[in-house]
């Protein structure tokens, strides 16, 4: 573009901007990332770079987009052409500040991001879709067709966020919709009107294997209408029925459909007034559904009849299909089967007692054993019938206390019956036959429905101890006698009386163990042997404080005094025990206990040096780990029971980060606390006597350690190569000290702004594990050092640097790297001074080996000459 041009669109460019701030769209010369949505009207300035050199007169773009951006000598960077979306989501420009065709700064990367708008209509993937639906099938529960729609606005926005509607079906049915469609998915299915009124167009019916040839027409036909002497061609009323039963046999929704739903598509969700749509059409046939449940069959137990019986029938939509009958509870018995005709018949008697419903399922099969149609479960009911007595007990014994007053409940008698409950047949009636010894009048009442049985006059136990009653209990056909037995039972009328009442004084050291056996106590009681009146019960009722001591006995008389909790003389050195004698039947009226039932008892405790006690049994402390050095975890208290002065220690301490007062018994932390180090560990206190430390107590203190945030999830490997030519994602792994809710699962995003970058794509796989992708290849070998953004599920995390190499692999998928041929070459003079160095260091070797040959000579001349003076 001519610098006329430049000039020229100069102020188009800033009139068009005048909407907006200029300022804001200038910045310094550095790497930039603009949003521009797409088809934005050009000519349109997206950003001014300036310069800090002032010779600067012109600037220079490189890389995508070249068509369709274009910068200005001024650094105005502006759109020629509009964006589009769908073409290139992203450009990255490389941007370089010239001074006379030189640079001089730069270069820069500019990424454009490409917005998308909502210029794209949704629409169908056919114009009309055809399907075939049955007569009831259930509302809802699976779709018999579905419509699918797509949209080229970006996936990520609402743009592309389709909503599916029905807008009308035809014909329309006293306005009852008969069909529902998924608006999320665009399945359609009944409504529950539909299943109850979608009807298929009548038919013939045919037999299993029946031919459906027009001999076959025609003889049905004369089946339903009287011979006619008109031949079937020319006869009006066979063709109609053939041209429906033709019509039926080929149904075609496309060319003859039943019904047709008119289906809507949306973007933004179908929630804005500017949403665009698309239309299409879905044309339906009703397909006759004679695979119907007859259920629930009722069938009267012991029925009386000839089996196998027939109780029901089932047709499947293929006439050809062979039907299977399972039981859908695993029994051992199962009286029914099927005909290959669909006829299900029960195979024997059926007894509702053992099993008052049965659920079977029936399965239609082609030859091939694959389903054609879906399993159907069938209810069989069976019905009770008034085959059971009345049941009770072989005899039922009630008690009843004499001189109770009359109407007074003796108990109710208990039957059943096993036939079904709620009906007449297992409604039971009582009444009273006979009695045993029999008296002048009624002695007993019974409740014919309940069977409750009551005094009519009082009972005496001289007169009469045992009664046997006859009772008769019946249903509408059956009866049954039960025996029943009333004892009247002795009057407490006698007290129970102590062998003494005062059974003198006892010494127990403190430290007595506990079960020791004190005292045995003796009472007795004149009322009738083996009765509540006679029954024994011995009762502490005064001075046992804490409920120190407490009496076993076996109820006949006979108690033993024993220690239950431990002594402590300082807290009681003496006891006053009051100890009564009591009857779990109530007293006669008249009487009342007087002091020949009660006893008392002395204990004396003598006191020994115990160790200290801690206020305390157990001792556990749960803290934060960040819990301030120097903080107190817990104050432990302990008191000797003779008042001694008494000091503390801390064992067991191994990470050293305890301290204990040994006067006051306070725990602080001297040391910061690692939970990831140790998340709970155990200590041991110890209480003792200074005068005398072997009287000791210790107690264990737990400590469990409360997790903080304090650990930041970090990159497992920091570096990675993706091979230009197989780019294939990197896996990139995190892991965090803490643990949960401060751990995984992990977020991983770009340590951007936007949590984005153009040209790489970060994807979840699992709570610790994301896939890096490489979206467009460099031309040559680069090494990018991308932010990484690693957050826990408290959303806690820090950009972590994560070094990616693009680079050319060898055949093994590494990385190649090329030898270095600057390092292997050398200049002229360099290499002349090697050749010289190499040949002064020859001469200098030839020269030495020279010197030492000449002085090996000289030796063996003089050895000859020494050898000839000594021979001389």
């Amino acid at each position: 573009m001519t610098p006329m041009v430049h000039l020229l669109l100069l102020p188009l460019l800033l009139s068009i901007a005048g909407g907006k701030d200029l300022e804001e769209k200038k910045g310094p010369f550095e790497n930039t990332v603009l949003d521009v949505p797409e088809a934005t009207p050009v000519p349109y300035p997206l950003f001014q770079f300036q310069v800090t050199d002032p010779h600067v007169n012109n600037f220079r773009l490189s890389g995508e987009g070249g068509q369709d951006i274009s910068i200005s000598k001024d650094g105005w960077l502006y759109l020629e052409q509009p964006l589009d979306w769908s073409r290139e989501e992203h450009y990255i420009i490389m941007v370089e500040a010239l001074a006379d065709e030189e640079v001089v700064e730069g270069p820069i990367y500019v990424t454009i991001n490409v917005l998308d708008v909502n210029n794209k209509a949704p629409y169908f993937n056919q114009s009309v879709y055809t399907a075939v639906v049955r007569e009831n099938t259930p509302a809802g529960s699976v779709p018999f067709t579905r419509v699918f729609a797509t949209d080229q606005d970006d996936p990520e926005t609402p743009n592309a966020r389709l909503r599916y509607s029905l807008v009308s079906e035809i014909p329309s049915i006293r306005d009852t919709k008969l069909f529902q469609i998924n608006p999320d998915t665009g399945e359609i299915s009944t409504t529950e009107q539909g299943q109850q009124l979608l009807k298929a167009r009548e038919g013939i019916q045919y037999a299993r294997g029946e031919d459906r040839s027009i001999e076959t027409l025609k003889r049905k036909f004369d089946d339903y209408c009287s011979v006619q002497e008109v031949p079937y061609e020319h006869n009006p009323f066979f063709t109609c029925v053939q041209r429906a039963e033709m019509r039926r046999q080929n149904l075609d929704p496309l060319e003859d459909p039943d019904y047709t739903l008119f289906v809507r598509v949306q973007d933004l969700e179908g929630a804005s007034q500017n949403a665009l749509s698309g239309n299409s059409r879905v044309q339906i046939a009703v397909q006759q559904n004679l695979w119907k449940n007859p259920g629930p069959i009722r069938i009267r137990e012991n029925l009386e009849e000839t089996y196998p019986l027939t109780i029901a029938k089932v047709q499947s939509n293929d006439p050809d299909a062979r039907y299977v009958l399972v039981q859908k509870e695993r029994e051992l018995k199962f009286p029914f089967e099927i005909t290959q005709n669909g006829e299900i018949m029960v195979t024997e008697k059926l007894d509702r007692e053992s099993k008052e419903r049965f659920i079977l399922v029936v399965l239609a099969k082609d030859e091939n054993d694959n389903e054609v149609d879906p399993p159907m479960e069938i209810y069989v009911l069976v019905d009770d019938v008034n085959d059971n007595a009345p049941v009770c007990d072989e005899e039922t014994v009630f008690e009843f206390q004499e001189n109770e007053p009359v109407g007074g409940l003796v108990g109710e008698l208990l039957a059943h019956d096993s036939d079904k409950e709620g009906t007449l047949n297992s409604v039971l009636t009582y009444t009273i036959l006979s009695q045993n010894p029999p008296t002048a009048s009624k002695t007993f009442s019974i409740d014919e429905s309940s069977g409750a049985i009551r005094t009519l006059h009082l009972l005496r136990r001289r007169e009469n101890a045992v009664y046997n009653l006859n009772v008769r209990v019946s249903d509408a056909e059956f009866s049954t006698n039960c025996k029943v037995v009333v004892k009247v039972i002795d009057v407490n009328d006698e007290l129970p009386k102590f062998e003494k009442n005062d059974y003198g004084n006892e010494t127990l050291t403190e430290d007595t163990p506990l079960g020791h056996t004190l005292l045995t106590i003796k009472a007795t009681d004149n009322d009738d042997p083996d009765t509540g009146s006679s029954e024994i019960q011995f009762i502490i009722s005064e001075g046992n404080t804490d409920d120190v001591f407490a009496v076993e006995t076996d109820g006949k008389g006979v108690g033993y005094l024993v220690l239950a909790k431990p002594l402590d003389f300082e807290t009681s050195p003496s006891y006053r025990l009051q100890i009564d004698a009591r009857n779990p039947e109530p007293l006669m009226e008249s009487l009342k206990y007087g002091s020949e039932s009660t006893a008392f008892f002395s204990v004396s405790v003598i006191d020994v040096d115990e160790a200290p006690k801690f206020s305390m049994d157990i001792l556990d402390v749960t803290i934060y780990e960040n819990i301030t050095k120097g903080s107190v975890l817990l104050t432990v208290h302990a008191k000797d029971p003779e008042g001694k002065e008494i000091g503390y220690k801390l064992d067991g301490d191994t990470q050293g980060w305890l301290e204990l007062d040994a006067a006051t018994g306070e725990i602080r932390t001297k040391e910061k606390l690692d939970r990831e180090k140790v998340d709970s560990f155990k200590v041991t206190v110890t209480a003792f006597e200074k005068a005398n430390p072997e009287k000791a107590t210790e107690r264990d203190l737990h400590v469990r350690l409360l997790d903080v945030n304090d650990n930041v999830p970090k990159l497992m490997e920091t570096q990675a190569f993706i091979c230009m030519k197989n780019p294939k994602p990197v896996l990139i792994k995190a892991e965090d000290s803490d643990s949960d809710p401060f751990s995984q699962p992990f977020t991983f995003s770009f340590g951007t702004k936007t949590g984005k970058s153009p040209n790489w794509e970060l994807n979840q796989v699992d709570d610790t594990t994301a896939e890096l992708k490489l979206k467009k290849p460099p031309t040559q070998d680069k090494t990018f050092s991308l932010p990484i953004t690693v957050k826990d599920k408290a959303g806690v995390g820090v950009p972590q640097a994560f070094e990616v190499k693009v680079c050319n692999c060898t055949e093994l998928g590494y990385c190649y790297i090329a030898p270095e041929g600057a390092a292997l070459s050398y200049g002229m003079g360099p290499t002349i001074g090697i050749l010289a160095g190499i040949l002064g260091f020859c001469v200098i070797v030839f020269v030495v080996v020279i010197k030492r040959i000449n002085k090996k000579s000289q030796r063996k001349a003089q050895a000859k000459g020494d050898e000839s003076n000594a021979m001389m």
